[in-house]
């Protein structure tokens, strides 16, 4: 049992976890550099407690005492306990769930790994996906319908980002994923693994999003591009299919985490 601790001084090297959140670029660097990731908020603390992430040490502010109390009960990593307004100094932003955790990360699995576990019917590839909110909603998305696991390309956002994280609603912490090594030459393992390649795209030779899952791949992988430019051109040379969402009233595109909805949606087995 944690017994918690309370902290009085911003500058406590204790609460070098929780140090400047707000500092995008920093924390992209730091947290994989430490192996650490954030928490914010109950349910995503819970969650990552249940999908077997150990925790380097809590944040909490004396009204959720109670509330995280079987947490705390149950925890080995020291529970800080602070002000809110020592909270937002440490932070830099005002915490207003009033609970982080910081939590160790796990390695990530080779894609190989990933592709050859049984069942493994639909993946998801994201190709220079940046945006955090974007990368989570897409990761909500493939936990409720049903993709079984994702492949980030190398310059993707991270998805343990807190942001990223919190947007998700924890559904980082339960899809598979791994980050491919080389893109896009790393299409061929999809390949090898048996998968049909299906870029969401509008390139003018092909198939309407139905048209693809009334042909019933197997195992199918399904492309999704940038939020600006979409999928770059050697990734569209390695697709086996091209693939549009059709549109009306003269839009030309959804956003990555709308498409993404759709594809997962249109796709699902037995649909």
């Amino acid at each position: 049992m944690a017994e918690p601790i309370v902290l009085d001084d911003p500058a406590d090297p204790r609460l070098h976890d929780y140090t400047d959140l707000t500092d995008v670029q920093l924390r992209r660097r730091r947290e994989p550099a430490e192996g650490l990731f954030i928490a914010e908020g109950e349910k995503v603390i819970r969650r990552s407690v249940a999908a077997g992430y150990a925790m380097r040490s809590m944040l909490l502010s004396a009204k959720w005492l109670s509330t995280m109390r079987d947490v705390i009960d149950a925890a080995t990593a020291p529970v800080y306990v602070v002000e809110p307004a020592l909270a937002e100094r440490v932070t830099g932003y005002h915490v207003h769930r009033g609970a982080l955790a910081s939590m160790a990360r796990k390695p990530l699995p080779p894609p190989a790994e990933l592709l050859a576990g049984a069942g493994r019917r639909r993946v998801a590839v994201f190709e220079d996906t940046v945006d955090h909110a974007n990368l989570g909603a897409a990761f909500r998305n493939a936990a409720a319908l049903g993709v079984d696991a994702v492949l980030l390309t190398p310059r993707c956002a991270d998805p343990l980002y807190r942001r990223a994280v919190k947007v998700s609603m924890g559904a980082v912490l339960s899809v598979p994923y791994s980050r491919l090594e080389s893109w896009p030459r790393d299409a061929g393992l999809l390949r090898e693994h048996g998968f049909t390649l299906a870029a969401l795209c509008l390139t003018g030779d092909s198939v309407t999003l139905d048209e693809l899952a009334a042909r019933r791949h197997p195992r199918l992988a399904l492309m999704l591009g940038t939020e600006g430019d979409g999928l770059s051109a050697g990734a569209l040379r390695a697709a086996d299919e091209h693939v549009r969402i059709p549109m009306d009233a003269g839009v030309d595109s959804l956003n990555v985490a709308a498409a993404s909805a759709v594809a997962f949606y249109a796709t699902r087995p037995g649909a």
